[in-house]
This record gives structure tokens, C-alpha cells and sequence, in this order.
């Protein structure tokens, strides 16, 4: 009953400030998924548009709960709507329909959600510009409006439904299906990708495994796959970090080295590989990595003699200065 209660509650406030949203409300025409992957669990959103910062507005998701796509005229408050009805145990199916009867603009919006358990709503409103539409499958739904041609959301739902590998991968599979088959009629601007843990922890922080925006791109799809292998790169990073802390060297070293091996370029990635190289007791397998660091960031040199006294490095000056000294060679 506490449920029920709470889910009247939040429609009808729904109901109440419809008014005041109305003013609020932005076109955000666009392509969208979003998917569970029953493996793990996992919950994801992922969106392109033709408008500036389209993930703030279009992309929600809450570890254990569930994932929604508000877009079109959007009313960004289907998104912690949704959410909230979700957690009070609503299916996804009948959250949505509980909004959209509460909402006098339906007819201009499209919305999906997607909750824990992998049941998937979609609706695209009989306003929305052609040509809209969407396909719910299992685990997930796609949804596309102003699109040059009505082959967009079919294109990505068998991409999505062929592709491999983690969640983010096959999310960005979809996306880039869109975007061959003709995509926005206007063309591209901004892009983002939002999963979340299967196994919620309570923290927010900890539960959004992948939380990546382009805000303003000609290539936001190009721009939005180089910073997933960023952040695939910097999570090896930061458990080489919290290896370090425990001061276990070879765990640390093997993590940073994980990093280096996705992200080669990055030198902040390959510098912290051969620091821990060197309190793993590898100095040798170190110096080549310092070398190529210090040619492209000869400051970095000072860095290393900072490093004893934080315990990141052996407080051994011979050692230091064999380090410092590939900056001269």
C-alpha cells in the first residue's frame, strides 16, 4: 500500500506542476537506446542529437531500478519520475503509462524506461516529428525522431541485437547504426552514454560505471568511442591507485600497465606505470618508460625527486637521479 501511495504522490505532482514545466520543455530530436544486460545486470542509456548537451536532459539511470530516454519535446522530468516510480516497485510499463496519462503533452513526446528486471516501455507521441518511431525488443528499446528516413530505429535494433562485448560497446553499436543509416535529418552535435552497475551500492559515484558527454562536436559518436577508451584506460588507472595505497607494487604495477596498454598515448598513464614498475622492483623495465615520458614532458623530471617523500617512490637518491637522468639522454 506505501507503494501505491507513494506512486498517486508522485503523479499527481506530475499533474500539478505540468503547467510550469511547460515552459521549460525543449525540442530535443534525436536517437536513443536503452537496455539491460541480463548477464550482469547492468542498466544503460546512450543518445545523439543534433542540440547542445543532449545528455542532461535525455539520459537517466539508477543502479537497480532502471534506465530512461526522455526526448522529443522533452519534459526532463520523466527521467526522475520514472525513476522514482521504479523504485517503488512499478513496472516499467506501467510507470510510463501512469506519466503520460497524467501528461497533456504526450502527444509531442517520446519516452522509454526500462526497469531492473528488464521489462521495456517505449512510446513515441502521434505528434512527433516524422520520421519517428520506435522497437521495443528484449532488455532494451530504441526510439528516433526527425530522422532523415523510418529505417533508423529498425537499423538499430539489429546492431544492438548482433553486437558483442560489455554493455557500453554494444549501446554505442546502436548509436553508430543510426548514424549510418541517415540519422538526424540535421545532422549531429552532441552525444552521451550512461550505465550503471547491476548491484547497487548505495553510492551514486560508485554504481555509474560509464557517465560520458559530448557536448558539442561535428563527430560526437567519434568523440563519444575515444573517451569510453579514455575512461577504460583511467579505470585500470584507479585500481592501480587503490593498489597503491595498500603499497602493493605488483598489483599497481600490473593495473597502470593494463592502463598503458589500452591508452599508449596518454602520458600521465604511462608515467605512473613506471613509477610503479619501480616500487614493484623493475627499475630496469622503468627507465625506457621514463625516457618517453620526460621527451614529451621534460617537467615531469621534477616530479620524480617529489616522489619519496609521498612514499610513491624508494627514498634512494642513486636511484632518483638514474631516473632523472633519462631526461638528458
Amino acid at each position: 500500500m506505501r507503494r501505491i501511495a507513494l506512486a498517486m504522490v508522485i503523479v499527481a505532482v506530475f499533474v500539478a506542476d505540468g503547467a510550469a514545466q511547460d515552459s521549460s520543455r525543449r525540442p530535443v530530436n534525436t536517437y536513443s537506446i536503452v537496455a539491460r544486460d541480463p548477464k550482469t545486470g547492468e542498466l544503460g542509456v546512450a543518445v545523439q542529437s543534433h542540440w547542445f548537451s543532449v545528455g542532461t536532459v535525455v539520459a537517466w539511470a539508477e543502479a537497480g531500478v532502471g534506465a530512461v530516454a526522455t526526448q522529443s519535446f522533452v519534459d526532463p522530468s520523466y527521467g526522475p519520475l520514472g525513476l522514482d516510480l521504479m523504485r517503488a516497485g512499478r513496472a516499467a510499463p506501467d510507470a510510463l503509462a501512469g506519466l503520460l496519462a497524467a501528461d497533456a503533452g504526450r502527444d509531442v513526446r517520446q519516452v522509454a524506461m526500462i526497469d531492473a528486471q528488464g521489462r521495456v516501455a517505449a512510446h513515441t507521441g502521434k505528434n512527433c516529428i516524422a520520421a519517428a518511431g520506435h522497437h521495443v525488443g528484449a532488455n532494451f528499446s530504441v526510439q528516433a525522431n526527425l530522422m532523415e528516413k523510418d529505417t533508423v530505429w529498425p537499423a538499430m535494433a539489429r546492431a544492438f541485437e548482433s553486437a558483442q562485448g560489455e554493455l557500453a560497446e554494444r549501446l554505442l553499436a546502436a548509436l553508430d547504426a543510426a548514424q549510418r543509416e541517415g540519422g538526424d535529418i540535421r545532422g549531429k552535435q552532441s552525444a552521451a552514454i550512461l550505465v550503471v552497475s547491476g548491484k547497487p551500492t548505495g553510492k551514486p559515484w560508485v554504481d555509474r560505471t560509464v557517465d560520458l558527454r559530448v557536448e558539442d562536436s561535428p563527430e560526437p559518436l567519434v568523440e563519444l568511442r575515444r573517451l569510453l577508451k579514455v575512461h577504460r584506460a583511467y579505470q585500470r588507472m584507479n585500481e592501480g591507485d587503490l593498489c597503491a595505497e595498500k603499497k602493493d607494487w605488483p598489483c599497481a604495477a600490473r593495473e597502470y600497465g593494463a592502463a598503458e596498454a589500452i591508452l599508449p598515448e596518454q602520458m600521465e598513464v604511462v608515467f605512473w606505470h613506471a613509477v610503479t614498475l619501480v616500487t614493484s622492483g623493475q627499475p630496469d623495465a622503468a627507465l625506457p618508460l621514463f625516457k618517453k615520458v620526460f621527451a614529451r614532458e621534460p617537467i615531469w623530471a621534477e616530479l620524480v625527486g617529489r616522489l619519496p617523500a609521498a612514499g610513491l617512490l624508494p627514498n634512494d637518491d642513486a636511484l632518483i637521479q638514474r631516473i632523472k637522468a633519462q631526461h638528458s639522454r
